[in-house]
């Protein structure tokens, strides 16, 4: 096949900051990639245009026919109407919006809308570092916190599209949580969250990074701030394994970058009170880094035609 003709996925990754995009083959080598800011602010229409605006120059210069896009959307969504339910305060417009029939439109090729962290799992389980893995728990650690859980070889989304979101589970504490609850781990451990909890002990406004290298430094209240972010990290660990007896936690996002700092005290966590079943559960850090959620979702749409393919035939 030549290249004018191979087959082309796109995958979009709209977070509550950056926007990413790639373009990718048939079997998933990102050929081209790009990012912009999320226009949160502005309303889903603003979003899914800046990132239309991204891929469009990629498509113009990878040579090869576009047969689907796959999207990962910060929020609870609702995959088989493709569009959104619920989202934090990050966002303006965007719960009610429907993204799919947005892209759709758009491109003229079918789209397929998942949760982004969904996405996020999905990449890292197909080309990542939990490849080939059956029971697996995906944490994201940004603007927020989420999860996604991956059992007996398939993403489990529950009925409603939210089972894994382990960072809207309160009994992390009493602090107000950006989605209207209370003492949800996202308190502790998102990038704004580990800002906010440095600035109530110090009274100076750092972000994620700025109070992960005051703690390699060792500021004890960095330290601090780190170490409960960690903590809080292993219960959610513990209490999913309770659950659904996962054996693997792949953890992402943006605090992750900060991994040497916050990995021992995941793990010491972990130590001091081990999942119900005796077994301990590997922790590992995601290894797509930014091409994990669009390139989950470029599989996504890519699993999905392929079924639909195979169902007609």
């Amino acid at each position: 096949m030549t290249t004018s003709h191979r087959p082309l996925f796109a995958g979009i990754d709209i977070g509550g900051t950056t926007t990413q995009v790639v373009v990718c083959s048939d079997d998933l080598t990102v050929l081209d990639r790009a990012e912009a800011g999320t226009p949160a602010r502005e309303g889903g229409r603003a979003m899914v245009g800046a990132a239309l605006d991204a891929l469009a120059p990629l498509l113009a210069r990878t040579p090869g026919r576009l047969v689907g896009a796959g999207i990962g959307a910060a929020g609870v969504v609702d995959s088989a109407n493709g569009r959104i339910l619920v989202a934090s305060d990050s966002f303006r417009g965007w719960a009610g919006f429907t993204v799919t029939a947005a892209v759709e439109d758009a491109l003229g090729v079918p789209a397929y809308l998942d949760n982004d962290v969904n996405a996020f799992l999905y990449g890292e389980v197909h080309g990542g570092a939990v490849r080939g893995e059956a029971d697996v728990l995906g944490m994201t650690l940004g603007t927020g916190v989420g999860g996604a859980l991956w059992t007996n070889g398939a993403l489990y989304a529950g009925p409603h599209g939210a089972a894994g979101e382990i960072g809207h589970i309160p009994g992390f504490g009493d602090l107000p949580c950006s989605c209207g609850g209370r003492g949800h781990l996202e308190t502790l451990a998102s990038g704004r969250s580990i800002g906010a909890r440095y600035a109530d002990l110090t009274g100076i406004h750092r972000t994620a990074r700025e109070v992960a290298e005051a703690a390699v430094r060792g500021d004890d209240d960095a330290l601090a701030v780190y170490r409960a972010a960690g903590a809080g990290i292993a219960r959610a660990i513990v209490i999913t394994a309770g659950v659904a007896d996962i054996t693997t936690v792949v953890v992402g996002g943006g605090v992750s970058r900060a991994w040497p700092l916050l990995e021992p005290f995941i793990l010491s966590a972990l130590a001091a009170d081990p999942p119900i079943s005796g077994h301990p559960v590997r922790l590992v850090k995601a290894a797509l880094a930014s091409d994990a959620v669009p390139v989950g979702a470029a599989a996504r749409v890519r699993g999905e035609l392929a079924t639909g393919l195979r169902a007609t035939t």
